[in-house]
């Protein structure tokens, strides 16, 4: 018996086999003939399916980020702009960077 080589399926194809196992349609069995893969497999797939689909929808699965201090944000770029400034001037005066810019 030949070993096959080891194969590396999408996520998509994952939650494709999950989720007609969850249905409950076909047997694993069937669903291991009609995908191609072992029915250890498609079982590992369906638990996977079930622990992460309660954090689609609760705060710790989200993907959003948190809400962003617009005035922390401006106080930070004025602070940057003005030492920018500064140096500028040094340089200039020092002679290390030309007043035409």
């Amino acid at each position: 018996m030949t070993r096959r080589a080891r194969r590396n399926h999408t996520p998509a194809f994952k939650a494709k086999v999950a989720l007609a196992a969850l249905k409950g349609e076909k047997t694993l069995t069937k669903l291991a003939q009609v995908f191609d893969v072992h029915p250890n497999q498609i079982t590992a797939w369906k638990a996977q399916l079930l622990e992460g689909a309660a954090g689609l929808f609760g705060a710790e699965g989200s993907n959003i980020p948190p809400p962003v201090d617009l005035k922390v944000l401006h106080a930070k770029i004025g602070e940057l702009a003005l030492e920018n400034d500064f140096l500028e001037g040094a340089l200039i005066k020092a002679g290390m960077l030309s007043a035409k810019r």
